[in-house]
């Protein structure tokens, strides 16, 4: 599951984007061995990213990651602040 500092850093990134116009809606879910948190451009479609939590991998490649819509993974590693700069305006532009 995500804990409240974690998900006040995604809240931030994401309330940046909703401010923009770019990001409608979200879900959170808490899987048996990952927490998800998917980002929609309208609640009818698919998760345009999700950022998944999987405790298991934290000693791999990193508990975090940010997904695409594509299934690619963008970002992954350890601290969350640092993977979440994947959505910094410098290095992410929307695509429509």
């Amino acid at each position: 599951m995500w804990h409240r500092r974690e998900l006040d850093e995604i809240l931030k990134v994401y309330g940046r984007f909703v401010a923009q116009g770019e990001w409608k809606d979200y879900a959170i879910d808490g899987l048996k061995d990952c927490a998800v948190f998917s980002i929609f451009r309208r609640a009818s479609e698919m998760p345009m990213y999700t950022i998944v939590k999987t405790p298991a991998e934290a000693q791999k490649q990193g508990q975090y990651k940010v997904v695409s819509m594509t299934g690619q993974i963008l970002k992954r590693g350890q601290d969350l602040k640092q993977v979440l700069k994947v959505f910094d305006k410098k290095r992410f532009s929307i695509v429509e």
